[in-house]
Formats: C-alpha cells, sequence, structure tokens
C-alpha cells in the first residue's frame, strides 16, 4: 500500500490511496490494483492561513470565531495524518460531543476503513493505523497509547485548574496526553473559541502563556470568506451587501461581550457581570401581562440524579410561543422547582400537564398545549417512560443541546434575548415560593446570578436550565442553535 499526498495546505485538498491486490499492504513500488481517492476536504482563504501559520510547530493552538471552521481544519488535519500512515486520537470534553466527528470521518473515510465501533470509538484503516475518539470524562485518556497527531476539541469549556488539579484539562495534558506523543515526536492541534480571562483555563493559558509551547493562530468569524453562502443566481455585489449585512447584524443582535467573544474570538473579562440582563427581559422595566393569545404553550423540564433536601431539585418553566409577534416571539409564563422522592414524581409530572392545560387555555392558545420536553437521563428518563404510558405529549430533548455545558447553553441563547425576544410575564415575575426553606423567586434567583466561567460548581441552576433550554428550542433551529 502507497499513499501519494501532496504537501502544503493544498495537499489537504484530496489524497489519492493505492489499494493492492487483496487488500494487503505491499511495497510502494507494487503496481496498483485500484486508486481510491479521500477528500480531505477543499479550504477556504482563511483555513489556508491557519494550516500554513501552525503548519511548522509541534503544539497548535487555533483560536476562532464561530462558523470561521476551525472543526473542518482540524478534520482534514487529523484525517491528513490518517492516510499518511499515522496513529491519531480526537479528545472531546464529552463522549458525546464527538459522535458526529466520529459519523462524519467514517464516512469521509469509508473506502480505507478496515472496521469501526461507535462504541469503542476507534477507526481501524486499511493503512495499519487507528483513530482513537476519547472523552475527556476518562481521566486517562490516551493513557497508554502513542500518536502522530492529537486534537483537542472545544479546549475552552474543559475542566480548569493547574496541573496539579485532579481532572483539571491542564493536568490531563501534563500527565496523560502530552506523552503520547513521545515515542513519536507527535503534535497536537487544540482547537476552541476563545475562553474567558482565567488563568485555570486550559486554552486562555496555552494561548497566552509562551511557557507551554503552543503556537497561536487567531481568526474571527469573518475570517471564513466564504459565509454567507452564495445563493443561485446572486451577483458578486450583491452577495457582499448581504455579507456585509449579515455581519452588522452579529454586532448588533448580541451584548457587545458576547460578540467580541463568540466572534471576533477576545479573552473576554466575565468577572463581575450579570450574563442576562433582567432590562432585557421586561418592556420599559416591568414584566408584560399574560399574552393572548398565541400559538402554543410548552414546559420544559430538568430533573434531578438523586432525591433528598441536600441534592439537586426537579424544575419546570412554562413558555408561551406567538410567531405574529415580532417583539414578544416567546414569553415565559410560570415557573416551579421541587425536591421530592422519586415515587412522588409521577403525581408531580400529572400536575405539570394540567398546569399546561390551564395555560392554553388562559392564553387562548391556537394549537393548545404541545407538552413538555425533558432531558433523557436522570430521572428525566422516568418522567418519559410514565409520560408515555399515560399517553402525555412529551419528548426528550435534543442530544446536542443537552451535551452542551451551561456556558456554551447561555453563549447560545444570549442573542435572542438581548434582542428582547423573551419576556417575563406578571405571573413569572412576581412569584414567590418555597424551597430548600427560602421564599423568593427562584427563577430570578438562577437566572440572575449566572456567571460564565463560575467556579462554584454547587451553585443552584436548575430553573436557569429551563430557561436556556426553552429559548434555543422555541427561537432556535431544529436541534436548538
Amino acid at each position: 500500500m502507497g499513499t501519494r499526498l501532496r504537501n502544503g495546505p493544498a495537499g489537504l485538498h484530496r489524497a489519492y490511496i493505492r489499494m493492492f491486490m487483496g487488500g494487503h499492504a505491499m511495497s510502494r513500488h507494487a503496481p496498483a490494483d485500484q486508486v481510491v481517492r479521500i477528500s480531505l476536504g477543499r479550504l477556504h482563504e482563511g483555513q489556508v492561513r491557519a494550516y500554513a501559520a501552525l503548519r511548522e510547530s509541534r503544539f497548535k493552538a487555533l483560536r476562532c470565531g464561530r462558523r470561521f471552521g476551525k472543526s473542518e481544519l482540524a478534520k482534514s488535519w487529523i484525517m491528513q495524518g490518517l492516510v499518511q500512515g499515522e496513529a491519531c486520537a480526537w479528545i472531546a470534553p464529552q463522549h458525546m460531543t464527538s459522535a458526529e466527528v466520529f459519523h462524519d470521518l467514517r464516512d469521509r473515510l469509508g473506502p480505507l476503513l478496515q472496521a469501526h465501533s461507535r462504541a469503542d470509538s476507534v477507526m481501524r484503516l486499511a493503512t495499519c493505523e487507528r483513530l482513537d475518539l476519547w472523552s475527556l470524562e476518562n481521566p486517562i485518556a490516551g493513557s497508554g497509547r502513542g500518536y502522530a497527531r492529537v486534537v483537542i476539541d472545544e479546549a475552552a469549556y474543559t475542566k480548569r485548574g493547574d496541573s496539579h488539579s485532579i481532572g483539571s484539562m491542564q493536568s490531563l495534558w501534563e500527565t496523560a496526553i502530552k506523552s503520547t506523543l513521545y515515542d513519536q515526536g507527535g503534535q497536537a492541534l487544540v482547537r476552541s473559541n476563545a475562553a474567558d480571562q482565567d488563568p485555570g483555563n486550559f486554552f486562555y493559558a496555552i494561548c497566552t502563556d509562551p511557557r507551554h509551547g503552543f503556537q497561536e493562530f487567531h481568526a474571527t468569524t469573518k475570517d471564513n470568506p466564504c459565509l454567507p453562502k452564495r445563493e443561485p443566481g446572486e451577483t458578486k455585489e450583491a452577495w457582499h451587501q448581504r455579507r456585509q449585512a449579515n455581519l452588522q447584524a452579529l454586532k448588533d443582535n448580541n451584548d457587545p461581550l458576547v460578540h467580541a467573544h463568540e466572534y471576533l474570538a477576545e479573552f473576554v473579562d466575565w468577572s463581575g457581570q450579570a450574563f442576562f440582563s433582567c432590562d432585557k427581559l421586561l418592556e420599559d422595566g416591568q414584566p408584560i401581562p399574560v399574552p393572548a393569545p398565541c400559538d402554543t404553550v410548552f414546559a420544559v423540564i430538568d430533573t434531578a440524579s438523586t432525591t433528598g433536601t441536600d441534592n439537586d431539585a426537579t424544575a419546570v418553566t412554562f413558555f408561551s410561543i406567538n410567531r405574529l409577534s415580532p417583539t414578544r416571539p416567546l414569553c415565559i409564563l410560570d415557573w416551579d422547582i421541587v425536591q421530592i422522592e422519586g415515587a412522588l414524581l409521577e403525581a408531580w409530572l400529572l400536575r405539570v400537564f394540567t398546569r399546561l392545560d390551564e395555560l392554553a387555555r388562559q392564553c387562548r392558545a391556537r394549537y393548545g398545549s404541545i407538552g413538555a420536553c425533558i432531558e433523557d437521563k436522570n430521572s428525566g428518563a422516568i418522567l418519559l417512560q410514565q409520560a408515555l404510558r399515560r399517553r402525555l405529549p412529551a419528548r426528550k430533548i435534543e442530544s446536542r443541546l443537552t451535551a452542551l455545558g451551561k456556558d456554551e447553553r447561555a453563549l447560545s441563547v444570549s442573542g435572542y434575548i438581548h434582542q428582547g425576544l423573551v419576556k417575563y410575564t406578571e405571573p413569572a415575575f412576581n412569584k414567590i415560593a418555597d424551597y430548600k426553606r427560602t421564599s423568593r423567586n427562584h427563577l430570578l434567583d438562577h437566572v440572575e446570578r449566572f456567571r460564565i466561567g463560575d467556579k462554584r460548581s454547587h451553585r443552584e441552576d436548575d430553573l436557569l436550565d429551563t430557561f436556556c433550554n426553552g429559548i434555543a428550542m422555541a427561537l432556535g433551529n431544529s436541534e436548538g442553535f
């Protein structure tokens, strides 16, 4: 088996893999039975600049704004190693976040695959090498293996801490991942959007502290010259005007700090900043009356992993959608938070659906209640089964949304709030309830106390999860973005 691969940025476009008789590897000079073409993807100008800037560096940090194409560049880079017969690894913060990468690489590497297993997160190739997909939930990710290339995905959203903090990304890099590159003098490509200004954040540290030995390439969303995609028959001038309008909309429709963080990929100092402005959720400083009529009402439920007075709560937030209202398309109608034993969850779920019916009548919902959205884990799986058995309209929340961390989910919905598309109603804003022997508006408390990069893992945020998930599903695309 031989490999013909051009070097340089253009070499990432296509590799020609010579497949020999019987599928066995033979001399590079043996006659080819057939030639299989493997596309590594065509890079746009911004990606070519990134590839060229980082090519000679062993440890590479790719810091780019949303939609630049850093994921595609990383996949092309790892595929280049695989077709050259190099052992490679892809490391992601969570097992679920690597699922799309696994399926995409499996499809693109199809002619070269000898075996693959999503359960074991491994691909074996005809080049006699393999691709391992690791989760950082595994404290010894990659330990004992040897790699020529490693990609660390979404590094800004990994666990914080220095090299002495157990389970931190810095510790995993120093004690497990870096050693896998020793035998072959391997390379690492660390890709992510920007992190906050915290030395304990691995991505911030490697981009700003030369002692870590990383070469950084920084690009913004604007540096992708292919977006938005040019429409059929659209002139270059018309496309350019639309592109400029879209870039301006990104700036106008997002909080300045969010725009700098998400699209300019700048390191932002979030300390002391209330991420969700209450003023944006009100009109003239006041909550709005309950909307009537509206299109429909729905609920989002976040469930506890265990039960008991010191454990997570089970929370629900109720929403209404009105597509005919450009200024109030999504309203928060009500909320509830409880801490109950598992045996009582079914009775609580029935009260949620009773409340949905009441709100549908109160809001004169044209399509009534469309039911509840529940995360399919912890006791949420039990609630979904109970709803199915009772033929109640409930569905699980898309796994691509629930796989995101709290910071990522908050960032993904911040633009809708900044534009004033989400409003508190009077009942939700003025409600006071008892929870953990404290009387207050727990929805406002959870939402307004949220801070990006908050190191306090014990913070109460169950209603924040329902808040962010509901906004994402109602105003985002089919996958909640």
